[in-house]
């Protein structure tokens, strides 16, 4: 039974409540009744409450079907690996005896609660950021790779890669929950002593090797789930069509950028599913009045032959949540009013201060804060050091 993510809180408490008449107790109401609960709970801390309450509440939870359904719902917490927290109630070191960094956690439904999490130390000294995917923060260093769920702390560490010992990540996702049956690890991976020599390899969770796919001179910065297909783009934002059986391999999908354009006259884009559509967004910069900085984003229009970018002039009803580095996936809630959150708009992450707010196309201005630190990047990058990063616990993963 997955167990609920270890989020500490210093201030939130759970309340005992009365005998419900003619019942033992809230642990002996019928599992029915307590999971016609769940939808109606607004926040992370909602959940954990629900699923700490007692062991056959927790047990209700686990199996309850649609626990991915908050994905959408609620927003996607927001971890601060740089951020020192105190927190003298929690262990030092994990069970394996590694030490354990203590992270600020934000959570966009009740961001004046302090939460905290833990990331073994070496997850910052001595491993490359490749990614996160389905709450598991995906490192690596040399011919190695960890991967380690954000909240639990539990660990999984592939067979090594039959690859050079001088290893740079450019990207990492799982396919699927790890406790899948069919999750699959993809890493993109370069030499550090000749960049040319790149490939894109596939673990098979559980199995005892690698699946190694040459890419030459291309490289794979992001690859997204749209409609059940695995969608790569590269590092010349050129799409691909990615399948894992019966082997490894990328087909390119073609298609038109908006005005005409010969190429993606973005600086460093990057991919977001939103509901039914696939964006593409980045940002402009502005050297007049206003916001320094705009954002746009345009929609994959695959009913035409080649596909084409379409400007989404106004997301109606979400938020999209981004971090700085290249390889920190990007999200998408819908109805962020739900949790007193902005529609058409951009949670940005950042170092200095938690985040920035940034109004989508011609709401640019509107939403834009002058109070916003002047010296903020907006241009994403590659990083040495783990950079604050949005994340949905592994929880909300495991569909019973």
């Amino acid at each position: 039974m997955q167990s609920p993510s270890k989020i500490s809180s210093t201030s939130a408490s759970i309340v005992t409540t009365p005998t419900v008449c003619g019942i033992q107790g809230w642990a002996d109401l019928p599992e029915g009744l307590v999971q016609s609960i769940i939808p109606l709970l607004g926040s992370f801390l909602d959940l954990l409450a629900f699923a700490g309450t007692c062991h056959s509440w927790r047990a209700a939870f686990s199996s309850y079907p649609s626990k991915s359904t908050f994905c959408a719902l609620l927003p996607p917490l927001l971890i601060r690996p740089n951020t020192r927290v105190s927190a003298p109630h929690l262990p030092s070191k994990g069970d394996d005896g590694r030490k354990l960094r203590t992270c600020q956690v934000i959570d966009l439904a009740n961001p004046n609660i302090p939460l905290r999490c833990q990331i073994p130390q070496d997850t910052f000294q001595k491993l490359c950021f490749a990614g996160s995917s389905y709450g598991q923060l995906i490192c690596g260093s040399g011919r190695n790779c960890l991967v380690v769920d954000v909240f639990t702390g539990a660990k999984v560490s592939p067979p090594q890669l039959p690859f050079s010992d001088g290893t740079y990540f450019n990207s990492g996702m799982l396919t699927a929950p790890i406790a899948s049956p069919d999750s699959h690890l993809l890493v993109c991976v370069e030499s550090d002593q000749n960049f040319s020599q790149r490939s894109l390899f596939d673990w098979l969770v559980g199995s005892n090797s690698w699946s190694e796919l040459q890419l030459n001179d291309s490289r794979i910065e992001q690859i997204v789930d749209f409609n059940g297909q695995f969608i790569a783009m590269d590092f010349r934002y050129k799409l691909y069509t990615l399948s894992l059986a019966p082997q490894l391999g990328l087909q390119e999908i073609t298609t038109v950028w908006w005005d005409d354009m010969d190429e993606c006259p973005f600086l460093r884009p990057w991919l977001v599913v939103c509901g039914d559509m696939l964006l593409i967004v980045d940002h402009y910069i502005n050297l007049f009045h206003g916001a320094p900085v705009s954002y746009k984003a345009y929609r994959l229009d695959m009913s035409t032959e080649p596909a084409t970018w379409v400007e989404a002039a106004k997301l109606e009803s979400c938020a999209l949540f981004i971090g700085g580095d290249v390889r920190s996936p990007a999200f998408s809630c819908t109805s962020p009013g739900r949790w007193s959150g902005r529609t058409n708009c951009l949670y940005y992450a950042h170092d200095t201060q938690p985040w920035s707010l940034h109004g989508l196309g011609d709401d640019v201005d509107a939403l834009w804060d002058d109070s916003t630190d002047p010296e903020l990047v907006f241009k994403r990058n590659w990083y040495r050091q783990l950079q604050p990063f949005w994340v949905y616990p592994s929880m909300l993963y495991s569909d019973g």
